[in-house]
This record gives C-alpha cells, sequence and structure tokens, in this order.
C-alpha cells in the first residue's frame, strides 16, 4: 500500500508525507487515545500520490505556468489562473495502482465499522499546512458525507486541485511559500454523524483577547461547517482551565447563539444541504453542562500533549463533533493556534480611546473582534463579483466572507458583516492579517451605506460598535514592564466581564471593585423579583419576554443564577488567582423598575440615592428571595466553579444592627464569613461607617472607602443633582477627615481598608494624601491605572 498510511499507523505522523492535517490525526490516534480522546479511524492518501497524479498527467510545468501569469495584487489574474489549475487536476486520470489502493483502504474502513460504502469525510491536508506560523485553516476544501468508490475517487481529485483555490495561491505569495514545494495529502476518514446533534471547533485560549487559561467553545445543531461558513452564530462557551483540571466546573460563560438553519446529510438527495433548526432547539443550547466540560477536558489534554510534544506552549485549534448514533464526543481534527501563539509577551499593553466628548449612537452593534478602532469608508459588498471596489482602506461590510474573499480582505482597515460567531471565517482571517471586525451584526448591509465615512469600535470589550463619520480617537503603546511598582496596593475597577480578560494584563494586584449593577442590567435585565414571582407580573408581553430570556436555562431562578454566576466568573478567572472583590448589588429604586418587571416591585421614591438600597435591601422580607438568588451565584462562583479569590463587599450599611443582620442573611445562605477563607468587606460610605469603623470591624474583615456616597452624606449633596455638582468635591477638608478617621479606626482593629471612588483617578494629590496616610489599597478605572503609575 505505496500510497496508503493508516491513521495512528508508523508513518501517519509524518507531515512531509501526510501533511499536517493527517499528521496530527495520526498522532492523536496513536497517543492520546488511551487519555480517553476519541478521534475517528481513517487513512492517509500520501503526498506521493499527488505528485503521481501530476506527472502521469503530464500537467506540472502547465500549472507551473499558469501561477507565473498571476500578476501581483491582480485579482483576475489569479482567479483565471488558479480555475485553469483546478480544472486541469480534476480533469486528470489516477493512476491504477492509486486508485486500486484507494478502493481497498475504503472497503476496509467501511468492514472496520460494520457498514457497506461507509460515509466518510475526505480533506485536504498540505505539507505546509497546520504549522506553528501560518495555518492555512480554510485554505483547501473538505466533502462530507461521502459514499461508494466512484465518489470517493472523483474526490480525491477535487480535494488534490483545492490545493490551488485562489485563496490559498494568494496566502502561499504571502507567506513565501513556492506552490511547487507544496504537496498534498488526502485524509479519508470515518463520517461522525453529527446531523441530528451538534458540532463546532474549540480553541484552548480567548481568540479574542488571547487569554490563555480557558478553552473556548463554539456550537451549532448539524454540520461545523455552518459555523465556519458564518451562516450561523453558535453557542459560546467558555471554561476556565486551571480550575477544570483540579475539578471543578468553572464554566463562566453560555451565550445562546442564533441557529436558525443547519448543514446536515439529505439521504434523498444523497448530498449535504441546508435545512432548517426546530424552534425549540433554536432557544436551546447545543451542548449540556456535562458535555461542555468533557470537551473542555478533551481539548486540555490535546493542547498538553502538544505543548509536551514541542517543548513549548502550543495552543490548539480543534474541530469536534457529537455522533446523533451513539452520543459519544468526536475529536475530527486539531491544529496550532497561530495569531497568539506567535507573540512573544503580554508585557506590551495597547490601548484604544474614542477621543471625543460627544454622545455617540451606534449604526449597528456586534461580535468584536481584533481590540482596536479604525476609521474609513464602508464598502458594501453583496457578492465576491464586486471585490474589484474594495480600496486599501477601506471597511468592507457584507452578509459573510467565505475563503474566496482573502485576497482582497488585506486591502481592508476592518470587516463588518451581518452574519457569523468569533470562529467564523472572517474573525479568523481578520485576526490573522491583524485588522479589526465585527461579525453577526445582523443588519449591516441593510443600515451602513455603501462610501460612508465610518469608526468601527471593536475595543471596548466582545461587544464592538460602528459609528457615523471619522471619530477621532487614540492609541497608546504601553511597555509595563517600564512601570515602576506603586506604592500602595493598586487595584483596578471591573463592571463589564466581557472586558476582563484585556483588563487583566494591567499591573494591578486584582479588582478592588467588581460591581453586580453592571451585570444585572446588561447580562440579566430582569428585575430578580420578576424571576421569583411571575405571577405578580399583569402584562402578559413582559411575561412572555421573561420567560424567552430565561427558556435556555430551565427555570427563571436557574436563568438569574446561572448568567450572575458566569459573569463573575469570568472577572474571577481573568485576575485568577489574584483577589477579586465582588459587592453586592447596589441598584436604586429608579434602577430597579427599569429592568423587565420592575414596575411591579418597586415603589417611586424622591430620592433614591438616600432610599431603599444595598444591605438595607437583603434582610427585608419584601427583597430577601431576589438576595437569596444572588447569594446563590455567589456560592457557585466560590463551591461549584472554585474560585476562591472571589471577596464580598456589602455596600451602604447605615447601622451596627444593619451590619448583623446582613452577616445573619450571609451566613443563612452559605456564604459564611472565614468559611473556605471567605473574606466579607464592607463599604464605608455612610457617616456612620467613619465614626463606627472600629465597632463594625466585629462583622468585617476590611473596608473600601466609597468616596463618591461618602461625599454625597458627608456635604449633604445629592449626587444626583446637577445644579449641586460644583459643590461636590471629594477632595474637601471635611473629606480628607473622614478618610484619615476611617483608616485609622479600621488599622486600630487590624483591618484593611482600600479606596474604590473615582477620587484618586480624577485628583493626584489625593492620592499622595491617601498614601501618607496609610491606605493599604487603592482600586482605580481601568483607563487611569496606567496614568496614576506614570505619575507615582
Amino acid at each position: 500500500m505505496k500510497y496508503i498510511r493508516w491513521f495512528g499507523q508508523p508513518g501517519s505522523s509524518d507531515v512531509s508525507l501526510v501533511g499536517g492535517k493527517n499528521a496530527s490525526l495520526g498522532r492523536m490516534i496513536a497517543a492520546l487515545k488511551e487519555q480517553g480522546i476519541r478521534v475517528p479511524d481513517g487513512f492517509a492518501i500520501t503526498v506521493d500520490a499527488y505528485w503521481q497524479v501530476l506527472d502521469e498527467n503530464d500537467i506540472r510545468a502547465h500549472i507551473t505556468a499558469l501561477l507565473a501569469s498571476i500578476e501581483a495584487d491582480d485579482v483576475a489574474t489569479l482567479q483565471k489562473a488558479g480555475a485553469a489549475i483546478r480544472a486541469a487536476i480534476e480533469a486528470a486520470t489516477l493512476p491504477d495502482a492509486l486508485q486500486e489502493q484507494i478502493v481497498h483502504a475504503y472497503d476496509a474502513l467501511s468492514e472496520q465499522y460494520g457498514q457497506q460504502d461507509l460515509s466518510v469525510a475526505v480533506r485536504s491536508s498540505a505539507t505546509a499546512e497546520d504549522l506553528p506560523s501560518a495555518s492555512f485553516a480554510g485554505q483547501q476544501e473538505s466533502y462530507l458525507h461521502i459514499k461508494g468508490h466512484v465518489a470517493l475517487c472523483a474526490t480525491v481529485k477535487k480535494c488534490m486541485a483545492s490545493l490551488f483555490t485562489d485563496r490559498a495561491i494568494s496566502y502561499r505569495m504571502q507567506k513565501g511559500f513556492d506552490h511547487m514545494k507544496v504537496g498534498l495529502s488526502v485524509g479519508v476518514q470515518k463520517m461522525v454523524n453529527a446531523g441530528n446533534a451538534a458540532s463546532g471547533v474549540a480553541f484552548s485560549l480567548d481568540t479574542d483577547s488571547g487569554f490563555a487559561e480557558v478553552v473556548m467553545i463554539n456550537a451549532t445543531w448539524g454540520l461545523a461547517e455552518a459555523l465556519v461558513k458564518g451562516s450561523v452564530i453558535p453557542d459560546e462557551y467558555l471554561v476556565f482551565k486551571p480550575l477544570l483540571k483540579k475539578g471543578y466546573q468553572p464554566i463562566i460563560k453560555k451565550m445562546l447563539g442564533k441557529k436558525i438553519t443547519k448543514l446536515a446529510y439529505d439521504a434523498r438527495a444523497e448530498k449535504v444541504g441546508v435545512t432548517a433548526v426546530a424552534e425549540h432547539k433554536q432557544e436551546a443550547f447545543c451542548l449540556d453542562d456535562e458535555q461542555i466540560l468533557a470537551l473542555a477536558r478533551a481539548v486540555c489534554v490535546i493542547e498538553d500533549y502538544y505543548s509536551a510534544q514541542e517543548g513549548r506552549w502550543t495552543p490548539q485549534d480543534v474541530e469536534w463533533a457529537i455522533d446523533a448514533d451513539d452520543h459519544q464526543l468526536y475529536i475530527v481534527q486539531s491544529r496550532p493556534e497561530t495569531v497568539f501563539a506567535q507573540q512573544a509577551s503580554a508585557a506590551s499593553y495597547t490601548t484604544y480611546n474614542l477621543a471625543t466628548d460627544q454622545e455617540l449612537t451606534p449604526l449597528v452593534q456586534g461580535m468584536s473582534i481584533g481590540q482596536q478602532i479604525v476609521s474609513g469608508n464602508a464598502r458594501v459588498i453583496a457578492s465576491i463579483q464586486e471585490m474589484r471596489e474594495i480600496q486599501d482602506g477601506d471597511i468592507i461590510v457584507t452578509q459573510m466572507t467565505d475563503p474566496d474573499w482573502v485576497p482582497v480582505m488585506k486591502k481592508a482597515a476592518g470587516i463588518i458583516t451581518n452574519q457569523g460567531g468569533r470562529t467564523c471565517h472572517a474573525a479568523i482571517v481578520c485576526r490573522e492579517l491583524g485588522i479589526p471586525a465585527l461579525v453577526g451584526t445582523g443588519n449591516a448591509t441593510e443600515i451602513i451605506k455603501n462610501g460612508q465615512a465610518i469608526t468601527l469600535d471593536c475595543a471596548r470589550g466582545q461587544v464592538g460598535a460602528v459609528y457615523q463619520g471619522q471619530i477621532p480617537f487614540e492609541k497608546t503603546d504601553i511597555d509595563t514592564t517600564d512601570l515602576a511598582k506603586p506604592p500602595v496596593e493598586l487595584l483596578v475597577n471591573c463592571a463589564d466581564p466581557a472586558r476582563a480578560f484585556s483588563l487583566s494584563r494591567l499591573p494591578v494586584e486584582g479588582v478592588g471593585l467588581a460591581r453586580l449593577e453592571f451585570i444585572l442590567s446588561n447580562d440579566i435585565g430582569v428585575h430578580p423579583l420578576a424571576l421569583c414571582f411571575p405571577e405578580r407580573i399583569e402584562d402578559a408581553a413582559t411575561r412572555s419576554q421573561i420567560e424567552y430570556k430565561a427558556a435556555p436555562y430551565g427555570s427563571l431562578k436557574d436563568f438569574f443564577v446561572q448568567r450572575l454566576a458566569q459573569a463573575i466568573g469570568m472577572i474571577a478567572a481573568a485576575f485568577y488567582p489574584r483577589k477579586v472583590i465582588v459587592r453586592c448589588s447596589d441598584f436604586k429604586t429608579n434602577e430597579y423598575r427599569n429592568l423587565l418587571g420592575g414596575s411591579y416591585f418597586e415603589q417611586h421614591e424622591e430620592n433614591p440615592m438616600l432610599g431603599w438600597r444595598g444591605a438595607s435591601r437583603y434582610y427585608d422580607p419584601r427583597f430577601k428571595e431576589a438576595f437569596a438568588l444572588e447569594c446563590a451565584a455567589l456560592r457557585a462562583v466560590r463551591e461549584t466553579m472554585g474560585f476562591a479569590n472571589v471577596q464580598i463587599m456589602v455596600p451602604f450599611v447605615r447601622t451596627l444592627d444593619e451590619a448583623q443582620k446582613v452577616s445573619q442573611a450571609l451566613q443563612q445562605h452559605g456564604l459564611e464569613r472565614g468559611k473556605q477563607d471567605l473574606r466579607l468587606l464592607m463599604m464605608c460610605e455612610v457617616p456612620s461607617n467613619v465614626l463606627l469603623i472600629e465597632a463594625f470591624s466585629a462583622f468585617f474583615d476590611g473596608f473600601s472607602i466609597g468616596s463618591n456616597d461618602l461625599t454625597q452624606c458627608m456635604l449633604g449633596i445629592d449626587r444626583d443633582q446637577e445644579r449641586l455638582a460644583y459643590l461636590f468635591d471629594e477632595n474637601d477638608p471635611a473629606m480628607r477627615i473622614a478618610y484619615q478617621m476611617a483608616i485609622e479606626g479600621a488599622h486600630a482593629k487590624g483591618r484593611t481598608i482600600g479606596i474604590c471612588g473615582q477620587g484618586p483617578s480624577d485628583e493626584p494629590d489625593l492620592a499622595h494624601f491617601l498614601i501618607a496616610t496609610g491606605i493599604d489599597s487603592i482600586s482605580l478605572s481601568a483607563d487611569a491605572v496606567i496614568p496614576f503609575l506614570v505619575k507615582n
């Protein structure tokens, strides 16, 4: 069997013989089977067979001449040459010996699985593919559900011809590979029947920020090609690797996609086609928690194996599928991730910020790729035939890119698509090209006009936006190794889980304030009591909207607990094992009323800043059911996920009696101070806190000064009162006396005390005063950290 190498057998992991993709399959089958990694069996048709086809049909010289006719940056000559080369290879005749060996191996594989005319996947595997420095992802073709001798042999030639797709030719030219020194092997692998199950891709890092400690999973119903091509917005899951390996269940994100259609094999038509997804499945996650964790463990095993083999960290891009027949998870390929693996250091921190004071309204929003801001003219493209209209620096706006677009995507400053998820073709290519992309916008091609000047902002986390006009922005490159250690423990305020991975690269010792209000507004959006007592909501439309949001989570309460726990977990994971101080909810009545169902549970207050807020809610019979959900989420973060670095902080505690009641309420819900090293902190933001701080120390392990609320109460100024804003001064002499009293009182009882208000960010002399007075920590907004370090 000169031209055949069975996966897992000698020679099957030789890249020069079977190409990168097949070599990886061979290595996994041989080395990882005992560790529970299931890889469908199959065989590789060697690179020698490819060269034999070219030589016996005398087309090598013809291909070389056609390649020479391609003019740099001339898409038309590329398309013409590529089409001619592919036609020549597909018209070629397979040598008799090669055809006999392919048929024999296919029959043996069919017999191995107890089937006649086994359904197989036929994939290309180039010798310059899936290398640490070049991914070649999507450059060649794959063909699914191929059955029978005739179909298989014809498909083998199509695979060989796909070495010369337009995007593959262009990519090799860009990377400096000699076309005629790159061979192609064809992989024939038992097809996983995922048409009535799920499949997708998984990366052993976060593909947006490069954060290395998570497994990122994208999943869709049916075949994963729909996900890669961007015809669906997949589900997305994140799992934190360090605690997964310790036996915890750290699923820190579950985002439901839009999976209206799927790719599946149509037995009647004997081909793969697009079919509709049943409505109940559109509203359901593709994977349950057990499957998510099992897949994440498999990805960790694969990453650890390849990292050990290479002698360095080698993050992986894994394709997986669930078989509808046996319900087992299979790994169908794994390749090195090539963008972040090549970045030598995380010491360089680059920030982008819009440089405008005007209030901006987004034209469209979507999932951001690339963490950059760019401006340019929009080029709305409906099809590949319009690619010639793209000029250098344009921002392409389209339904979805596909691999044939790669030659012109290099001209673009950014890409905006209606469809797709974070692992679709547009996202993958943009990461490698180093340009930002906004995917899954839904309607960008309808809203944005051709030639319109726009600004694409992908620097705000995982949700990006497009604004009208060329908005000025600032780019700042900072080498954090040059910054001196600050004279005090420096922390960062982080409310947005989507930004946590990026912010974790700041030179800070953790998170000094993670507000739950942002999460409640943006990730949940429903009043917690509406989830506890839906029968009290009289409006049927509101009830229906709440039920729709909660549907994928099983129950209304589970929706709240899981979403809140995952959002907290994202922040905890980003900074692990550094401390993360999570402040319990401190919404005012007017803010709670703005949540879905809120009007049924909140009364109108004339001055909500001094009303029913913070600690006074937690033990109140009218709110205790909602607080129970909050506590359940915090317990899940610490106990189920394993994030013992999370500390809990209680806001707006007015009296010692209230401090005792809140402590008891937390203990009743399983959050006992000192248990499993839980530290309980209190916001110092009411004058009574300053005056009685030594007494409050009996209930708390430390304090954090909330300078905004403390100023409000000390100076008698409503923070929401614009007319009195000129009097609102966190650096007022009375405030300095309060700060000093609080610091000295806390230290007298051996308690730590920091500050998480805006004052030190805005006024350097206040920061110097606090440091001189002995404050233990300062927690700043993210944009103030680097300036603070430079000045101090």
